[in-house]
């Protein structure tokens, strides 16, 4: 949760209690509920505003999408995955029909092609 272990979850509530105080606390924990509760109903808003505007192809779109750490990931592992199919395919491609390899003799000089040239 949020990165924070259960020891630290502790010594943050023993603070809190020292701080505030035991007939406090209740009214603050209250008031943290509620306060999180309205950041959750106005990311919701946000997400389906941006959705209604972009229209129905972005139906689908979540606001972690948007996140430019997450776009470069998808790409890279996009392009990673299309890397390894086409060493699949070279390392694939000559165990069907491997070509015949002629050695050439001493002196002979290699095939020359004058239109390719």
């Amino acid at each position: 949760m949020f990165g924070i272990g259960f020891g630290e979850f502790v010594v943050i509530a023993f603070l809190a209690v020292l701080v505030f105080g035991p007939d406090k606390l209740p009214d603050l924990a209250r008031q943290a509920g509620r306060l999180a509760r309205e950041l959750r109903k106005f990311a919701t808003n946000a997400r389906d505003e941006l959705r209604a505007e972009l229209g129905p192809e972005y139906a689908d779109l979540e606001l972690t999408d948007l996140d430019p750490r997450a776009i470069v990931r998808k790409h890279i592992a996009e392009a990673m995955a299309e890397l390894d199919d086409l060493e699949d395919t070279i390392r694939n491609a000559g165990q069907d029909d491997p070509a015949p390899v002629r050695v050439l003799e001493p002196g002979e000089l290699p095939p020359y092609d004058l239109e390719a040239t």
